[in-house]
């Protein structure tokens, strides 16, 4: 029997999302910018870029390259800081009833725990997503999200500070990840969120010389989903809270196979990039899928494929 009207709600720890569909930070600016383009109320969540203490350039130019199917990026982290955010970027959502997440960066424990302090009394912000793939300075670069034991101690340190749910950001660049998602859990995590952009590189063959001025850069984009659907699958099996699906995610068919995987929930990524109302149809297209699916719920949906 088909279902004419759905239940679309998804819960992530204690904050309630109308559909599960989120914008991706780092993809979808500070929200304003898409404002003109997206209903901004039609989204279960947007995610505003990440958010470190002091202001960032990140790293020089060139730091974008597309590739076959993705899209690499050196951006390193640039944002406006935790003081301009306040006061430059965070009144907006006032008029916003749409739930804003802030994503967190920072390269010691103590900044993690500082900007979680500090975004605690701002009421408006219904959740944090904790940036993991940043370097430790403390520890030699690396990053906090390769390493299980200090993955849980950032983590610990972040919910201690924040009352509201916090969600850990995962690196794909590790050799099990679903190592990682039971550390976070432990450290108190309410959901993860994953995968973060894959270490990649791109060379121009005429000027003999890497596209990118730092070599490296973050792959993300429809090349990594298939990567990103493993690891969702691995990672629902691992752990007892919320995944939440990203990478390469751009039609409504890819949302699907990330809750059947058994993800809660879906980022919208580099697809904000080349269709500013990429989640807007996603969130019609899943709708519709459970219309004609005769699901009544998104719960029904989630995991279903281990089910079959």
């Amino acid at each position: 029997m088909a279902v004419e009207s759905p239940k679309m709600n998804v819960d992530i720890g204690s904050l309630r999302l109308s559909n599960p569909v989120m914008t991706a930070s780092g993809t979808f600016g500070y929200g304003e910018e898409f404002s003109s383009l997206v209903n901004l109320h039609r989204l279960g969540a947007i995610i505003v870029k990440g958010i470190s203490l002091l202001p960032r350039q990140g790293n020089p130019p060139q730091r974008i390259a597309e590739t076959a199917c993705g899209l690499l990026n050196a951006i390193g982290l640039a944002n406006v800081g935790l003081e301009r955010f306040f006061s430059e970027k965070l009144p907006f959502f006032d008029a916003i009833e749409t739930p804003l997440i802030v994503n967190i960066l920072g390269d010691t424990v103590e900044e993690y725990q500082e900007l979680a302090a500090r975004l605690n009394d701002e009421e408006r912000i219904a959740a944090i997503e904790v940036n993991i793939s940043c370097p430790n300075v403390k520890q030699g670069g690396v990053a906090f999200g390769t390493d299980p034991e200090m993955a849980h101690k950032v983590t610990h340190a972040v919910c201690q500070h924040f009352n509201r749910p916090v969600i850990v950001k995962l690196s794909p660049n590790v050799t099990d990840i679903s190592l990682i998602a039971r550390a976070v859990e432990d450290g108190g995590a309410d959901a993860v969120s994953l995968i973060n952009t894959i270490l990649a590189m791109a060379i121009d063959i005429e000027s003999c010389r890497p596209k990118l001025a730092n070599v490296f850069g973050g792959l993300s984009g429809p090349a990594i989903k298939p990567v990103a659907l493993r690891m969702v699958w691995q990672t629902a099996e691992s752990v007892s809270i919320p995944v939440i699906g990203i990478g390469g995610i751009s039609s409504p068919e890819d949302a699907i196979e990330f809750l059947l995987a058994g993800a809660k929930a879906v980022q919208v990524g580099t697809a904000n990039f080349i269709n500013p109302r990429a989640a807007e149809e996603i969130i019609q297209g899943i709708e519709s899928y459970m219309v004609k699916k005769g699901f009544a719920s998104i719960e029904e949906m989630i995991g279903r494929a281990r089910k079959s």
